[in-house]
């Protein structure tokens, strides 16, 4: 049985990737900082508290041919913006730590889950593919582009087995509203709470909304059947802007009574306005395709998040 490391495994898309991974027979230890974690883990699957930033720790939880996936992030787009030298020093000493640290034990495969979202930029030309080039307009994306440059550099330079997933926008059902992350969330909330939906700009932004399932599904494909040294998007190719997502909501919570208002608020200055991704290469090389639609996945967290009230 593989064993697989997953650091900050207890977040949004780490619980639902623990599953998959599970089901896919592997022994998951889930690595976090806290002495225990209040998410529900799936059975089967350990917690281990440890400071992934610190190398001596890592010693500890590591071990030759396990497997390691990096999700853990201490920062959102937002919050980088209001502290970006927090975003730099919280993050990128950790990250390496961890690359220098798995060079070291001799781990069989590291995945970083990077961004798809920030980490290009402007864009020249639609959908993206991992070769646009990389203009980062926040010191998340920046930070973010900066891990994925350094695991490269280990990879050629000292052949560390490294592989970078760029996932779009995750969403989907247990999505927390106060993260900073995930319009979707933040939408369904201001809804059932009567409170108008913020839009940043008047058209707001076009993004790729991949449900956290097919997230999960596309690092899981990526770390069994990826290819060392490479980088893949995981994406719908599919844009869905602000108000669409609005639209596709007022038609689904019209039958529950709730009302559906906005707020035009400016545009900010970190936002993306548009980020479509291609994801063929990640198909190609696996044959991961994502499955749930935009207009199925709304449906489901709608219905989830109602119950929760």
């Amino acid at each position: 049985m593989k064993r697989t490391i997953v650091i900050g495994g207890s977040g949004f898309i780490g619980r639902h990737l623990t599953k998959q991974l599970i089901a896919l027979g592997r022994e998951v230890h889930v690595v976090g900082r806290k002495e225990s974690t209040t998410s529900v883990l799936p059975d089967g699957c350990r917690y281990i508290c440890g400071d992934y930033g610190n190398a001596h720790a890592l010693r500890e939880i590591l071990s030759p041919e396990c497997e390691v996936i990096d999700l853990a992030y201490s920062t959102v787009p937002k919050t980088s913006f209001e502290d970006p030298l927090y975003d730099l020093t919280s993050n990128l000493p950790s990250s390496v730590t961890l690359l220098q640290e798995a060079l070291r034990v001799g781990v069989r495969r590291v995945v970083l889950v990077s961004s798809g979202g920030t980490v290009y930029g402007p864009v020249e030309s639609l959908p993206i593919t991992e070769n646009h080039p990389t203009r980062p307009i926040s010191p998340y994306g920046i930070t973010k582009l900066a891990v994925d440059l350094y695991a490269m550099m280990y990879h050629r330079n000292e052949g560390l087995p490294v592989l970078v997933v760029r996932p779009g926008n995750a969403y989907g059902e247990d999505q927390r509203s106060g993260s900073g992350q995930g319009f979707l969330a933040a939408a369904i909330n201001a809804i059932l709470n009567g409170r108008e939906i913020e839009i940043y700009g008047e058209q707001g932004t076009i993004h790729d909304y991949v449900h956290v399932s097919d997230v999960a599904t596309g690092i899981a494909a990526a770390l069994e059947n990826g290819h060392d040294g490479e980088i893949y998007n995981i994406g719908t190719g599919i844009g869905a802007s602000n108000l669409e997502i609005v639209a596709m909501l007022r038609e689904i919570t019209k039958k529950d009574g709730y009302e559906v208002r906005m707020e035009i608020l400016p545009p900010r200055g970190f936002d993306v306005e548009t980020n479509v991704l291609d994801s063929s290469k990640l198909r190609d090389d696996t044959g991961w395709n994502p499955k749930i639609t935009i207009s199925d996945g709304v449906k489901k967290m709608w219905e989830a998040a109602k119950k929760n009230i």
